[in-house]
């Protein structure tokens, strides 16, 4: 739906499952009149100022980049075909492109992508064995109700530590 935003040897990789039906309309990740995924992006200093979904080209020259497990289909999880999802693509990219960190948000991606559930914090899984992950609470404003920011800031403290 949404090409991905993506460099070599990014900052960070956030991955998605899929495009919301808003963020399709628009051609523009996170674009969703409810989603929180701009505005954390600049509470927790990844942006020097608040983007618009508009502005998602600017974030590989920061060091984030953007994809999603689907790239066929868009809408809620529960509307997305298992068979959309393509987790083999995403360890391709990983592999070519070299980010430092790969942050899946939502814990669905990250099921998904890693097979396995995974509580929302760092993580690590053989499948992206030297890579440090990062399972988010989805930012979607379908997900209100079990959102904590403490994963978001807690990765951006990552970023911003010298390793």
């Amino acid at each position: 739906m949404l090409p991905d935003l993506l460099a070599p040897r990014l900052e960070v990789v956030f991955c998605g499952t899929a495009a919301s039906r808003a963020s399709a309309a628009r051609g523009h990740y996170y674009a969703g009149p409810g989603n929180r995924f701009w505005p954390l992006l600049h509470e927790t200093g990844l942006t020097p100022h608040l983007f618009t979904p508009d502005e998602d080209h600017h974030l590989p020259a920061l060091g984030l980049g953007l994809t999603d497990l689907a790239k066929t289909a868009a809408g809620m999880d529960r509307d997305i075909p298992a068979t959309a999802y393509a987790p083999a693509r995403l360890a391709e990219l990983v592999a070519a492109l070299r980010p430092k960190r790969l942050a899946f948000t939502s814990l669905t991606a990250a099921r998904i992508a890693l097979g396995a559930r995974y509580p929302a914090g760092r993580a690590q899984s053989p499948l992206f064995a030297d890579l440090p992950l990062w399972v988010l609470p989805s930012p979607s404003g379908a997900a209100r109700a079990t959102f904590s920011a403490a994963p978001w800031h807690d990765l951006a403290q990552a970023i911003r530590t010298p390793a």
